[in-house]
C-alpha cells in the first residue's frame, strides 16, 4: 500500500494531503523535528525526530519502499526518496524524477554559490491559488498512476 511521507517543516498543503489521502484511503506520516497538530484521524499520524539537521529527512528515507510518495520541497531528500525507489513531489506540484533530479540539485549548488556571493537574494516565489490547485492535480495523478502498477 502507498504511504504518503509529508516532510512538515513548512509545508503549505498539508490540509489538501489529508484530503486526497482520506479519499483514496491512504496513511499519511506528517514527519518535523518539532510538535505539529495534526487531525485525529486513524490513517493521519505525526513522527517527530529529534538528533539535528537531516535527522527527520534522515528517518524518512529509512521507512520508504517504491510505492510510497514523499511530499517535500527539499531536493537532497527528494534525491534520496527517488533513490530509494518512492515516488516525489514538491508542494507546488512539481514531481521529482530520475531525469529532472540533476538538474535541480544544480540549479540548488549554483542559488547557493550565488547567495554566498551576494547575488542572489530572498526565497522562492509566493506560494499561490495556482500552485496549490497544480499540487491536488498531480497529487491525484500520482496517486492513480501508483494503484495501476499495483500487481
Amino acid at each position: 500500500m502507498t504511504t504518503l511521507y509529508v516532510d512538515a517543516d513548512a509545508c503549505p498543503v498539508k490540509d489538501e494531503i489529508y484530503r486526497v489521502a482520506k479519499r483514496y484511503g491512504l496513511p499519511v506520516i506528517v514527519v518535523s523535528n518539532a510538535p505539529i497538530r495534526v487531525p485525529k484521524d486513524e490513517l493521519i499520524s505525526f513522527v517527530e525526530v529529534r538528533g539535528g539537521f537531516d535527522a527527520a529527512d534522515n528517518w524518512i528515507v529509512e521507512q520508504l519502499k517504491p510505492a510510497d510518495i514523499v511530499i517535500t520541497a527539499d531536493i537532497p531528500l527528494a534525491e534520496r526518496g527517488l533513490t530509494k525507489g518512492a515516488t516525489v513531489l514538491g508542494h507546488k506540484g512539481n514531481e521529482f524524477t530520475e531525469e529532472s533530479i540533476g538538474g535541480a540539485m544544480a540549479g540548488r549548488a549554483l542559488q547557493e554559490m550565488l547567495r554566498q556571493y551576494g547575488e542572489f537574494g530572498g526565497g522562492p516565489a509566493p506560494f499561490n491559488k495556482a500552485d496549490r490547485s497544480r499540487f491536488l492535480s498531480k497529487l491525484d495523478e500520482l496517486i492513480v498512476r501508483l494503484r495501476r502498477r499495483r500487481p
